[in-house]
């Protein structure tokens, strides 16, 4: 296997290592976004809402404390879109290397089946 080929299944491998760290942080704002959306859906069933700062719970106002959520929410929202952008993007580069060196590992295998002499 030439160095071409060496360094395509390397870069392909990268996307695969990159692809898994994309997936991992995906999980995890989709698991913030899925707390959030507890949150907000709890606070409408409460008369007292706390905000927790630190390793304390502070008393918050309602109204407030729902659009620091409501905020929150949606700079998730945004992250997991963009998350979501370059892992389709890096999956279409991943599938073209991949094309592109099985094509390779096909010509020379169909060049190694052609007789010496050309016939």
């Amino acid at each position: 296997m030439d160095d071409e080929m060496q360094e395509k299944i390397g870069q392909i491998q990268l996307i695969q290592q990159n692809l898994e760290n994309f997936s991992s942080q995906r999980q995890q704002f989709q698991m913030q976004q899925t707390e959030i959306e507890t949150a907000l859906a709890e606070m409408e069933n409460s008369s007292q809402n706390y905000k927790i700062i630190g390793n304390i719970m502070v008393l918050s106002d309602k109204d407030k404390l729902r659009k620091d959520l409501e905020e929150k929410k949606e700079m998730l929202m945004i992250r997991i879109g963009s998350i979501e952008k370059q892992e389709e993007k890096m999956k279409n580069k991943a599938e073209e290397i991949q094309k592109d060196v099985m094509k390779n590992l096909e010509n020379k295998n169909t060049d190694k089946k052609k007789p010496k002499d050309g016939k």
